[in-house]
């Protein structure tokens, strides 16, 4: 089985595979059609412990089916998602003078960033603002407490929650590949100072009448996650969604995930692609702008993104796509896709 850590990157991995996701993604910008012929599959977490193996099989099927699965019974009680979210509209209603004192640090995942994401797919900023917090890269860009009162405390709370969330549902798939339970929980180790998953709060815009029915303007454009796995917290009748399943690519026939407050979307990305040699599609997503009629408000999400310590390998058993560490791996796809 490959190790975590300590074998030496290979060389420049600018491979083939990449250039061909970025060619994919950069034709991707189109309406395509919708259909709801794909289930995203609601997953219940209960009992975990005892439950582990029919848990494990559930997963796997969606996940290898789809890329995508919604779990429900996941231990975060709502109380707690509630005041995670409540902290973000808190902060993203700070004036700009005040979020601009906390801006995102290029290359760190870490700060405030507005519209400066440009997807290949689409062309335009992605009409959204978001928080990024990467636990080692924080210094200087938490709001004072007489800005938000306790909100380092909630976050930090709510990003740990969602971290063991997270090792749970990977050390599914760790039985799943031939690991051992824990491979994936010492990959992602929060007391690392290697550390770099994510929580990011998003607060997409109110959207403008002038822009409804413009074909290149999303909420978010078409992309892939480059993480391991990734959970999303969306709030009931704020949607948008789409997934494109791989089978679908071709035809680009985009399936809805529907939004709850009480579930947790997921889905697999690009790191966890490549450890499975593949089996586990990442697959693309958008989100897409509201149509003339719909409800034109502010959306806002919280995603979690877990991603591997920088200085793990990414290797997998059968050796389909070459070692790379978890860190040149990030600043690759980060510079092909947004050139930063």
């Amino acid at each position: 089985m490959p190790e975590n850590t300590h074998t030496p990157p290979s060389h420049d991995d600018r491979t083939t595979f990449d250039l061909t996701e970025l060619d994919r993604e950069s034709r991707m910008g189109g309406l395509g059609t919708e259909t709801t012929d794909r289930e995203v599959r609601r997953i219940s977490l209960a009992d975990f412990d005892t439950r582990r193996d029919q848990i494990g099989e559930e997963l796997w099927s969606a996940a290898t089916d789809i890329g995508f699965f919604q779990v429900v019974d996941h231990g975060i009680d709502l109380a707690t998602v509630d005041r995670a979210f409540e902290m973000s509209a808190r902060f993203f209603a700070l004036p700009t003078e005040v979020k601009s004192q906390y801006p995102l640090k290029k290359g760190q995942n870490a700060g405030w960033e507005y519209r400066s994401q440009v997807r290949p797919s689409v062309g335009t900023p992605d009409q959204k603002e978001s928080f990024q917090v990467t636990r080692p890269r924080m210094d200087g860009l938490w709001p004072t407490d007489a800005e938000i009162d306790g909100f380092r405390s909630v976050i930090l709370d709510f990003e740990h929650r969602c971290w063991r969330l997270a090792m749970n549902l990977l050390s599914c798939f760790a039985d799943r590949l031939g690991f051992d339970r824990d491979f994936f929980t010492r990959a992602h180790d929060p007391a690392a100072s290697a550390y770099q998953s994510t929580l990011r709060l998003l607060h997409y815009y109110p959207f403008p009448d002038d822009l409804l029915g413009v074909d290149n303007q999303w909420r978010a454009g078409a992309h892939t996650d480059f993480d391991a796995l990734t959970l999303l917290f969306q709030r009931q009748g704020q949607g948008g969604l789409q997934v494109l399943p791989g089978a679908e690519a071709d035809t680009e026939a985009w399936t809805p995930v529907e939004p709850s407050d009480d579930a947790i979307t997921c889905n697999i990305g690009d790191m966890l692609m490549r450890w499975s040699d593949d089996l586990l599609p990442s697959n693309f997503h958008r989100v897409r702008a509201p149509r003339k009629g719909e409800d034109t408000g502010p959306r806002y999400t919280i995603a979690y993104f877990a991603q591997a310590n920088t200085d793990v390998v990414i290797e997998s058993a059968a050796g389909t796509h070459p070692p790379i560490t978890a860190a040149d791996y990030l600043a690759q796809r980060i510079a092909a896709n947004f050139g930063k």
